[in-house]
């Protein structure tokens, strides 16, 4: 993969940086993490998203930022820089599809909203009909009884990890409700003995 500051921090950018004197620091910081492939931690992260947010540019360079759900899982990793999932049906404007046939550059948002984690993604995207994909890639996912139309693959370029400043910490429903569950069961474990130990009581005449 790209150094991630080689291929982001250009430009106006790169001279807002050197400005603001912290040009050098980034690119000093983003040398040192540099990899080749996604890892094991990065791997585990991405495959255990039940959400992500793509974004694509049209012709004219306007941006289109688009949701992307499903149960964990959904999103895999097929390769040491390659990721994929199917693509539901959706509203039917096709406009991530539409980009991405013209210009394939796409950038990605993984976010864990309960830990305050984000991944960031820069790779270039091709969707793909059901009929017209990778055989070999479209076997790693499970079809029948899914609502989708096309195949997305993500080849990564580079790739980055925010810090959890300003994430606000959100709970997953699933998360709450297993929470909210095992304490209601404590409490009616604990409701039962007590009435159990209030019968024995009235039971004996105290």
């Amino acid at each position: 993969m790209e150094n991630y500051a080689d291929l982001m921090f250009r430009g106006q950018v790169a001279e807002i940086q050197k400005a603001e004197g912290c040009h050098g620091v980034h690119k000093a910081n983003y040398q040192r993490r540099m990899q080749a492939a996604l890892s094991d931690d990065d791997i585990a992260f991405i495959q255990s998203r039940q959400s992500f947010y793509i974004a694509s540019v049209n012709p004219d360079g306007w941006p289109y930022i688009q949701h992307r759900g499903g149960p964990a899982g959904f999103l895999k990793v097929i390769g040491p820089t390659r990721v994929a999932c199917l693509d539901y049906v959706g509203n039917r404007q096709f406009i991530t599809m539409g980009h991405v046939a013209e210009d394939p550059r796409v950038s990605v948002f993984l976010m864990d909203y309960m830990r305050r984690g984000r991944m960031k993604l820069q790779g270039r995207a091709t969707l793909q009909r059901l009929a017209d994909a990778d055989p070999g890639i479209l076997k790693q996912f499970p079809t029948e009884g899914i609502p989708a139309e096309r195949l997305l693959v993500i080849d990564v370029v580079a790739m980055d990890w925010n810090c959890p400043k300003y994430i606000p910490p959100f709970v997953p429903i699933d998360v709450a409700n297993a929470a909210t569950e095992s304490y209601a069961a404590e409490l009616q474990a604990e409701n039962n003995a007590l009435k159990a130990e209030l019968a024995a009581l009235k039971t004996s005449g105290h």
